[in-house]
This record gives C-alpha cells, structure tokens and sequence, in this order.
C-alpha cells in the first residue's frame, strides 16, 4: 500500500495560503504567487536571487571602464559612418553589414576591457555608452541638416545598441 502524505502545507511567505508547491532548491512550500518558474522547477524568490548574485561578479568600476570604451568605439565608428555617407547608393549596404560588425567589436573589447565580468545592469551601461558615444556625430549631422547623414547615423545606432547588448549578455536568438 503506498502511503500518501496529508500534512496540509502553507506558503513560508504568506502563511495563510495552503499549497502543494514546493521550491526545487531548498524545499519550503511556496504558493502559485511566490513560485518562479525556471528550467529546473519551481523556486523561491530568495534562491532566485541568490543565482543573481552568482551571476553578477561586476566591480563597480567596471561600469565605469566599460561606459567609456564603449563611448569612444561607438564615437569612432559613428564618424566612419558620416564618412560612407558620401557614397549614396552603397553607403546602405555598407552600413547594413558594417553595424552588426561594429557591435560585435564594441562588445568583444569591453568585454575585455572588463575582464569578462558580467551583471545585467553592467550590459545596459555599455549599450548606454555605446548610444551616447555616437551622440556628438548625430548632433553634429542634424545641425549641418545632413539628412542621409542622420539617416545613416539613426541605422547605425538601431543596429548597434541590441547588438552590443545581446553580444554582451549571451542571448541567443538562433542556435
């Protein structure tokens, strides 16, 4: 005969709910509010958290450092678009495949540039300084009213961003 337990189980958190649902990592109850689905199962926000805390191994002046080469990447290969800008018709295929390479250096330096440090909020900053780097240029096109030129620098800066962005935190959009 199989024995079935019947203790009625109650949420740690809100102690008025019963539950059946237990973390996967450290077993207290958890009711359907508190529960965080992952690969492994549900779990507890605490030992969710506790796996963001392994993951983000960011000194602070890692933010720093990565702001600024981002900065300056992205404000040197902003001024190179402004330079294909004079070539009207290949100048979009040329900034089409240019970008997504121009992100993934940006990204691979401040990668190392931070020692392969990582945090969420390290990635935003970088792609933060990736947009603000090219800032000047665009300045410098919308008061000069060159329109391919902003153009040019508002396609360069929808590519880059996301790509210095998921190429820094490892998100995969195809495997």
């Amino acid at each position: 005969m199989i024995e079935t337990n019947t203790e009625t189980l109650y949420c740690y958190v809100h102690p008025n709910r019963e539950t059946a649902l237990r973390c996967a990592n450290c077993e207290r109850p958890i009711c359907a509010s508190c529960a965080i689905r992952t690969p492994t199962g549900y779990r507890c926000k605490e030992c969710v958290k506790g796996q963001q805390k392994i993951f983000n191994t960011a000194e602070w002046y890692d933010y720093i450092v990565g702001f600024v080469a981002a900065s300056v990447l992205s404000g040197a290969a902003s001024f190179l678009v402004t330079l294909i800008g004079g070539i009207p018709f290949f100048g979009w295929f040329i900034i089409a495949a240019g970008a997504p390479a121009a992100g993934a250096l940006i990204a691979e330096a401040v990668r190392f540039a931070v020692r392969r440090r990582r945090a969420r909020a390290l990635f935003m900053t970088v792609a933060a300084g990736a947009a603000l780097g090219a800032l000047p240029i665009l300045i410098f096109q919308l008061i000069f009213f060159n329109l391919f030129g902003v153009i040019f620098q508002a396609i360069y800066l929808f590519i880059v961003v996301p790509v210095v962005y998921t190429r820094l935190s490892g998100i995969q959009l195809f495997r």
